[in-house]
């Protein structure tokens, strides 16, 4: 079957929710390629990037992927750069994206890929195309290039659940000698077991999200909850996605008050933890986080969910508490030009890496 693939600029956002979201349901593509994420991203920032769209010979959609273009700055100078299911512009790209790549249709993905490909080699406008939180088997990594740069690489923790019902709900047994010795020393200080566990609603997200901002505030040198549009973003994700289950607010307390909150996502069997805010410790050795997400692992567990996911981060919090883990990388594919050349050689007499 012969596939095309086309660049276009969508104007009518409700045209393309239908479309999208028609591709999804006969796709097996992560949560953050499906409409829950990417219309509240398009929504909350007001961005235009261009559609990608791989179509069969009925001009049915067979893959879609958004396309950001920008001037990027690199070390000589700023170039000409493609942004795949991003803008391009790091303040409208604050939600991060994770399981990158193409929403493609169930069992057409290879073949979505090669005419993806293609049609991205085929433009002339661009030097380097950035391909964020991918699988480090991405096909999209057999774009031709003159280099491909792996930028980053970043380990996403994991909790396998059917490991924790298997041990009969003991998650501490899964863990090392330390991690259960701080969580047990946590619970301890805390008068109790873990945390009750409390499913936001609709009524919710305003107040429990301004009390994530605050309970962050002053603790990150980054901190994303200071910006407005990524609180608009995570606002209008849930508002979305909680009548579905496509993601929950869960909020922690126990007796001596609230302990912390989590933005998650749920899909396809698995929970994904993608923001989080806890309450001060309340002794020296207090572990308010520990004590949410093992909460958080039990309460999923008992739902029958398979797996519990950290997300990316090198965080050693996240290790501490995971039982499997794998990895996402970030590249940049750079085609020739004597800017990038130059700073190539630059790079390599200067021993700078590629992240740098």
């Amino acid at each position: 079957m012969g596939l095309t693939a086309t660049f276009s600029l969508p104007t009518d956002r409700s045209a393309l929710a239908a479309r999208w979201q028609a591709l999804e349901a006969r796709s097996d593509a992560s949560f953050f390629l499906r409409w829950t994420w990417v219309g509240a991203w398009l929504d909350s920032y007001g961005v235009r990037p261009e559609l990608l769209a791989v179509t069969d010979e009925s001009g049915q959609d067979v893959a879609l992927a958004l396309v950001g273009h920008a001037m990027r700055p690199r070390l000589l100078g700023r170039v000409a750069t493609l942004s795949l299911n991003q803008s391009g512009d790091p303040a409208v790209d604050r939600p991060y994206v994770e399981y990158n790549g193409l929403l493609a249709a169930r069992g057409q993905e290879a073949a979505a890929v090669a005419a993806a490909i293609d049609a991205i080699a085929r433009r002339r406008d661009w030097r380097v195309l950035r391909l964020s939180g991918i699988s480090p088997d991405s096909p999209l990594l057999g774009l031709p290039a003159r280099r491909k740069l792996r930028v980053d690489s970043s380990p996403v923790y994991q909790v396998d659940l059917d490991a924790v019902r298997a041990a009969d709900g003991d998650y501490l047994a899964l863990l090392s000698s330390n991690t259960r010795s701080q969580i047990r020393r946590a619970m301890k200080d805390h008068g109790g077991p873990l945390p009750d566990v409390t499913v936001g609603t609709l009524d919710d997200i305003a107040p429990w999200l301004d009390e994530m901002a605050a309970l962050n505030m002053g603790r990150h040198a980054d901190n994303a909850w200071d910006d407005q549009g990524f609180r608009q973003f995570v606002a209008t994700i849930a508002a979305r996605g909680l009548p579905s289950g496509a993601v929950e607010l869960l909020r922690f307390a126990d007796a001596g008050g609230p302990v912390g909150l989590l933005v998650n996502f749920v899909q396809d069997g698995q929970a994904m933890n993608y923001q989080s805010a806890f309450a001060q410790p309340r002794t020296a050795k207090d572990k308010p986080g520990l004590l949410c997400h093992a909460a958080a692992v039990g309460h999923y567990a008992t739902r029958g969910l398979s797996l519990y996911s950290l997300l990316a981060g090198k965080d050693r919090y996240k290790q501490s508490l995971s039982t499997r883990e794998e990895a996402l990388e970030w590249w940049h594919v750079e085609r020739f030009s004597p800017r990038l050349e130059a700073e190539a050689l630059a790079r390599r007499i200067l021993k700078r890496p590629a992240s740098a």
